[in-house]
């Protein structure tokens, strides 16, 4: 079982595309204030609505970005 804080986050777009910096600020963020941990593409990510390989890119950088800092 987890305990503490989790955020769902978003997944901010710009001109269709994922933004890459937006969610690396999100998540700095998230750990600058504390967050245990982080939830990526869940369904408040769009995760529906996203394919296979932004699924994939949106993971590799929720866990390269927390860098052990947080779960994810």
């Amino acid at each position: 079982m987890f305990r503490g804080t989790f955020t769902a986050l978003v997944t901010p777009f710009r001109n269709g595309e994922i933004d890459v910096s937006a969610f690396e600020n999100l998540i700095e963020k998230q750990i600058a204030a504390g967050i245990t941990g982080i939830v990526a593409i869940g369904t408040t990510g769009e995760s529906p609505t996203l394919s296979h390989e932004e699924r994939e890119q949106l993971i590799g950088l929720a866990v390269a970005t927390a860098n052990k800092r947080c779960l994810v």
